[in-house]
């Protein structure tokens, strides 16, 4: 198997995605640049966080444009794995490969901290290593990262399980003071309608070692590594 990490101008997590990979999941993995379409063969993109092109006109606007992005939608498109983290959300949602948008925080000020977030489901090739109702502690860095959707979407988004986490309490109760940027519904993180491609603001590549606070975002990771040995 082989990942790939997209890299924007203006990337900024990109080398913190490749180090999870390469040297703590100990996959082959390949950096992917935005100005190309070619995706070396990969079995999975990983679409990290930080600013793509300065998130000039609002974040992931122009990067939706790029040949890369271009070429990961077919990808996506024809079942292949696709994990967008903070930025990486912002530009899925423009790109249309994820429903509804990425908004200002409700308190419109930047936030960086641990938070907790409540696993809403195991059925996805990112969570199969994690357990329903499991609560992991991962950071987000973010600016526009309180989710809205239309009310259609919800309805969809719930019914179909495809809501992956949420924001709670350590203790995984679902409250608004457990919510740091206005999120509907707690919302953290999503799937598309065939379950292979994920959006989530908080960052598993800053919590996939034990040294930077919490290791709960390999899960994911090792989630993916999981469902690709056994294609």
């Amino acid at each position: 198997m082989k990942f790939g990490v997209l890299v924007f101008p203006g990337s900024n997590c990109d080398h913190d995605t490749y180090n999870v990979i390469a040297e703590i999941a100990h996959q082959p993995v390949t950096f992917l640049w935005h100005d190309s379409d070619d995706l070396q063969g990969v079995d999975a993109v990983l679409v990290p966080g930080g600013f793509a092109y300065g998130d000039y006109l609002r974040t992931g606007a122009i990067a939706r444009f790029s040949p890369m992005m271009q070429a990961v939608k077919e990808f996506a498109e024809g079942g292949g794995l696709v994990l967008g983290i903070c930025n990486g959300f912002q530009i899925l949602t423009e790109a249309g490969l994820l429903p509804g948008a990425l908004m200002r925080n409700a308190g419109l000020k930047y936030i960086c901290k641990q938070v907790h977030l409540r696993v809403e489901t195991a059925n996805s090739p990112f969570t199969n290593q994690l357990s329903e109702g499991e609560v992991v502690q991962i950071p987000i860095g973010h600016m526009e990262g309180n989710y809205f959707c239309s009310p259609d979407d919800l309805e969809r988004l719930e019914g179909e399980d495809r809501i992956a986490f949420r924001y709670a309490t350590p203790e995984g109760q679902i409250t608004p003071e457990a919510n740091p940027n206005g999120s509907l519904a707690n919302i953290a993180g999503i799937l598309n309608a065939g379950r292979n491609v994920l959006g989530m603001m908080p960052h598993p590549d800053r919590s996939s070692e034990k040294l930077l606070g919490s290791a709960d975002g390999l899960k994911i990771f090792a989630s993916m590594i999981e469902v690709l040995a056994a294609r």
